[in-house]
């Protein structure tokens, strides 16, 4: 198995008890020697709310999706990160942190997918629009998605995989540029830039006040550590639906740079109280925990990586 065999919960309007574990684990654990106890994953989700039947239940999922296992110490069972899902957070986690740091390097190329299916594949029709919007693409028009870059082969794989069995489906992958790229009928005109940057400033908006109060040291740890995950929450989702433009095919202003710098004045200087209160929390069930606890520390410097935490925490991340 590797990183990208490890199936992590898909992000969705309101955390769900398994996304939410999700995110605290990959924020605050960075190693695969740690042995987690049942009682202190729900000591820590009752934090969020989580009822303890819904923290088992969270935790039941996870080891079967391949984020974290079991093995047995004494009499109670312990849970652990897996070495792919150490691997795949890391990913995930340089991702979510360095998303809009500076503009992504424009060659003016997109990669195309084509694509005709009968009637009779309709199904398959619906699972590739889910796998091509996944992968960042976008319908510019019926039955052609683009997507910007040149990076190819996760559309042909999808398309392979979807449509090979449809009797009379048809498909092509291209590398397109265009003629008039921010026109009315270029690709800019297949995205929902109004609806996006709309949301980066109703984030920036939302979180005002947190990010007021953490500058000036009010908020307290058990408020910093729900506060700073309901912030990365939020955040994660930009850089799994923003596809990233270059800066001319954009509209002016656009809010991006202070939706992050917000993202970034919360999550930095929030970091070390979050981390104090899980600790907190989890030691009554964990006597390890301040070992094993740690958490990111997010650099406005994409080059230089600032891991920060417990005794054992892991090697660079946020870099």
């Amino acid at each position: 198995m590797n990183a990208d065999d490890v199936r992590v919960p898909r992000a969705q309007a309101g955390s769900s008890p398994q996304h939410l574990l999700t995110t605290v684990l990959g924020e605050y654990l960075d190693s695969s020697d740690a042995d987690l106890p049942s009682a202190a994953v729900i000591a820590i989700l009752r934090e969020f709310g989580i009822s303890e039947s819904s923290a088992r239940a969270a935790l039941s999922r996870l080891v079967k999706r391949g984020l974290i296992a079991t093995r047995r110490k004494g009499r109670s069972p312990v849970y652990h990160l897996t070495p792919q899902a150490i691997a795949k957070h890391r990913s995930r986690m340089r991702h979510f942190l360095n998303f809009g740091s500076h503009p992504t390097p424009w060659t003016g190329e997109w990669v195309l997918a084509s694509f005709s299916v009968p009637n009779a594949g309709q199904a398959s029709r619906h699972a590739l629009r889910r796998s091509l919007t996944a992968l960042g693409f976008v319908g510019l028009y019926d039955s052609v998605w683009i997507r910007p870059g040149s990076d190819a082969a996760p559309a042909r794989e999808a398309l392979h995989a979807l449509l090979h069995h449809v009797e009379g489906a048809r498909w092509s992958v291209l590398h397109a540029r265009f003629d008039e790229e921010a026109g009315l009928h270029g690709p800019a005109s297949a995205y929902d830039l109004t609806s996006l940057a709309s949301a980066y400033s109703i984030f920036v908006e939302q979180y005002a006040e947190l990010r007021a109060a953490a500058r000036n040291g009010e908020v307290d740890p058990a408020r910093a550590l729900v506060a700073r995950t309901s912030a990365m929450d939020s955040w994660r989702k930009f850089a799994d639906v923003d596809p990233d433009l270059p800066p001319h095919l954009l509209p002016q202003p656009w809010p991006r740079q202070e939706a992050r710098e917000t993202f970034l004045d919360i999550h930095t200087t929030l970091g070390s109280l979050a981390q104090a209160r899980l600790i907190e929390v989890a030691t009554p069930h964990w006597p390890d925990a301040a070992s094993w606890i740690t958490h990111f520390q997010a650099s406005r410097d994409s080059s230089r990586p600032e891991p920060t935490g417990g005794k054992h925490g892991g090697g660079p991340l946020a870099g």
